[in-house]
């Protein structure tokens, strides 16, 4: 049984950024995973380091204009025994008049093939999320005054799961995961009339980490994203550094930088910087 316990705030500075998720998708993809979060986006990552692990991201975009989009989330994962892990995760999504809360349970499996001074392992990982889906539509004006369409609140619950794979040897890593794995049902404000929404991705993390004997350590990483439905490639270029401070405490810091590698893309490139 794992003791100790990690716990890191995590402050996102979006120096540019008008990146849009899509409604529905669970938790969406922004960069709060590189505040040493990687368990946000890849369930395979439950367990993985030698502490269970605590975290708290806030993301504000367009700070000072009202109903910018924000993100909370917090997390919590670690082993249960010397393969199996779990993880929680909770989160609050807020984009102007739509909002979604959710919270998903994660189970990871991991197979060790080195031995304890040298890594080698595999990872198996399976996340489910329950979320509720509101749009408020109490601001919303008309010309044609209607009281009960001004005053009412939609709202949506729905139920999807992640896949995910993760390797380590020595100081590399990689996750591969497939999110939303099931379809989902819309019905376009009718009753009657339904049709099949397919919000599944493909998410691949590949990373490095330089250093570990050091007071100052480095780790690169890129991470892919594939949007099935859409076609909609898009790619993160991340550095960080680590600092250690006095104790087992530390600080890190570092630059991510998100592009389209679609020429028509509603989603626009972005970067940010981390502090933790």
């Amino acid at each position: 049984m794992i003791k100790k316990l990690n716990i890191s705030i995590g402050i996102l500075i979006f120096l540019f950024n008008s990146m849009l998720a899509n409604a529905q998708g669970t938790l969406p993809v922004y960069t709060d995973y590189l505040s040493d979060n990687v368990f946000l986006l890849h369930p395979s990552a439950a367990g993985i380091g030698n502490c269970a692990k605590l975290r708290l991201t806030h993301r504000q975009q367009w700070s000072g204009v009202s109903e910018a989009p924000s993100l909370q989330t917090l997390s919590y994962h670690q082993r249960f025994n010397e393969k199996a892990a779990f993880g929680i995760v909770m989160f609050n999504d807020k984009n102007g008049y739509h909002a979604q809360k959710g919270i998903s349970a994660a189970y990871a499996y991991h197979i060790n093939f080195g031995s304890e001074t040298v890594l080698n392992q595999l990872s198996f990982g399976l996340l489910g999320s329950f979320v509720q889906n509101t749009v408020d539509k109490s601001s919303f004006t008309s010309l044609i005054p209607d009281i009960v369409a001004t005053q009412l609140i939609e709202s949506d619950n729905y139920f999807n799961a992640d896949f995910s794979v993760g390797y380590h040897y020595l100081e590399a890593f990689s996750y591969l995961t497939v999110k939303n794995l099931l379809l989902q049902t819309n019905n376009s404000g009718s009753r009657v009339s339904f049709k099949s929404l397919n919000l599944r991705s493909y998410l691949f993390t590949l990373g490095y980490y330089f250093g570990e004997n050091s007071n100052i350590q480095f780790e690169p990483s890129i991470m892919v994203q594939y949007k099935e439905r859409t076609g909609e490639l898009t790619g993160d270029i991340n550095v960080k550094m680590y600092k250690k401070l006095q104790g087992n405490q530390q600080i890190c810091g570092g630059l991510s930088y998100r592009n389209s590698f679609e020429a028509n893309s509603i989603e626009s490139l972005g970067s940010t910087a981390i502090i933790v």
